[in-house]
């Protein structure tokens, strides 16, 4: 399944819904909680910062092949990998910690995979999880 929504400014609730909404997602609460989370925490940072007032697009699509379940989402905006990104130090006290970086760790610790690329001037990631 696949579709682009632009612009995206206040559009990232209709995002999640679309992908959630996927044939290829799968009926277990447990595995629905670990994708709408991080394709919740990934769609709000493209929507916040990839483009300036949101006015920008983005792509999303899901697949599922062998039992693999992949989210595609690819925006023109600001280069970033959110990979290279430190991951924060949980055991901190929350008054103690930065703002920011927890969605794309909470990404990574709930998808089996996830990998990120610049091409064509697009930046492209890509969530797996085994169903």
């Amino acid at each position: 399944m696949k579709k682009r929504f632009e612009p995206i400014f206040d559009k990232c609730g209709e995002i999640v819904e679309f992908l959630m909404t996927s044939p290829d997602i799968p009926n277990d609460e447990s595995l629905q909680f670990k994708i709408r989370l991080s394709v919740e925490e990934t769609v709000e940072n493209v929507v916040c910062y990839a483009y300036n007032n949101g006015l920008g697009y983005i792509e999303v699509e899901t697949s599922l092949e062998n039992g693999v379940l992949s989210i595609m989402l690819k925006d023109s905006g600001k280069p970033f990998n959110p990979l290279n990104a430190p991951d924060p130090n949980v055991s901190l006290a929350l008054e103690d910690r930065p703002i920011g970086g927890l969605g794309i760790f909470l990404c990574k610790q709930m998808m089996d995979e996830v990998n990120y690329e610049y091409v064509d001037n697009c930046n492209i990631l890509t969530m797996k999880i085994n169903i």
